[in-house]
């Protein structure tokens, strides 16, 4: 059974990364048939740059980080908020700003959770007699 899940993971990995690919080239295509480049259109490139990211850590350690999905969550919560332009709710940006910060903070909480300079080490060092 675990087999068959295995499998499936990975043909799953295989349909997202050529359907990310396809993307990225349309993208690219829009890009050079307007000749114009915005900057959510750099941003969403990034975009898919990460999810090539996640397929290929995933492909080689059969497990994702929890970093990574929250580096896309940034990226496309900065998207978001360019989209939006200069017509955008004061309050609604404070909410946007707001998940950005906490998922800042959830990153370098997962960073820095087994290190020293936190004093949450989990490897206990031996004291030498």
């Amino acid at each position: 059974m675990e087999k068959v899940v295995k499998q499936i993971q990975l043909v799953a990995l295989l349909i997202i990364l050529v359907c990310t690919v396809i993307a990225f080239l349309v993208e690219i295509f829009q890009m050079v048939e307007v000749r114009q480049i915005s900057l959510a259109d750099l941003i969403l490139l990034f975009l898919y740059l990460e999810v090539l990211a996640m397929v290929r850590v995933f492909w080689e350690s059969q497990s994702i980080q929890i970093t990574l999905p929250l580096f896309i969550a940034i990226t496309a919560l900065a998207r978001f908020i360019i989209l939006q332009g200069k017509n955008i709710n004061p309050e609604v940006l404070i909410y946007e700003a707001g998940a950005i910060v906490l998922i800042a903070i959830a990153i370098l909480v997962l960073r820095f959770r087994n290190s020293s300079i936190v004093g949450l080490d989990k490897k206990k060092k031996k004291s030498k007699k």
